[in-house]
């Protein structure tokens, strides 16, 4: 089974017209809910001069608003180049270019070729890939500091919604498919890398949790 893992399923959903509407959204009406609940969990505990790692992050507007708030650098993840085009002029409005780094990589399947950061971010990512425990396990072990991630809650409702989105995709002959992955499972994997939670967020789409690093010899 494919999934977003595969660059063919990211690119027949996450292609340049989903881009373009995500750059605009940020431009008119900034972070959506959940992802500014994200920037404050990190702000909380300190991101100055930190060095940010996203997985997936799309056309960036997480690592643009952790730059402003006086992260170092940042570096983005993805699977396809899509994002690129959007990502890049956002960069360049914000006047952080240079500042951000943009790399076609799976982190999950090859760990090594990413280097650590103080700080990693999921955004809406988890439940794109079908290997959760290896994709957390990659991301707590590049970071030094904290990790945030978002995930959709395990309800029946959830669970229903991506059915019915893995059922249209069959359909329309689609190689993208969705995931509902248990919380207690992805916390636990990430428990085991070391990382503590120390905040959450809830709405009715999505659950926020951030953690921090408890073994201070990070090596």
């Amino acid at each position: 089974m494919a999934g977003c893992c595969d660059p063919r399923g990211c690119d027949q959903v996450f292609d340049a017209r989903f881009a373009r509407r995500r750059a605009d959204r940020y431009r008119r009406r900034g972070l959506d809910r959940t992802a500014r609940a994200m920037v404050e969990l990190l702000t909380e505990r300190g991101v100055d001069g930190a060095t940010v790692l996203e997985i997936g992050g799309g056309v960036g507007e997480i690592q643009l608003e952790l730059l402003r708030r006086g992260a170092a650098s940042a570096t983005n993840l993805e699977l396809s180049p899509s994002y690129d085009a959007e990502a890049t002029a956002l960069i360049a409005e914000a006047g952080m270019t240079g500042r951000v780094r943009r790399r076609l990589v799976d982190i999950a399947a090859d760990p090594a070729a990413v280097e650590p950061a103080d700080v990693v971010v999921l955004h809406r990512v988890v439940c794109c890939y079908p290997d959760v425990d290896a994709l957390l396990g990659a991301a707590a072990d590049h970071a030094r500091q904290q990790l945030v991630f978002s995930h959709p809650p395990r309800t029946l409702l959830s669970r229903a919604a991506t059915g019915a989105e893995n059922l249209a995709a069959r359909a329309s002959d689609r190689d993208y498919r969705a995931f509902a992955h248990p919380p207690a499972q992805m916390l636990a994997v990430l428990a085991e890398c070391g990382l503590a939670l120390t905040g959450s967020h809830r709405s009715p789409i999505w659950r926020v949790a951030a953690l921090q690093r408890l073994d201070r010899a990070y090596p």
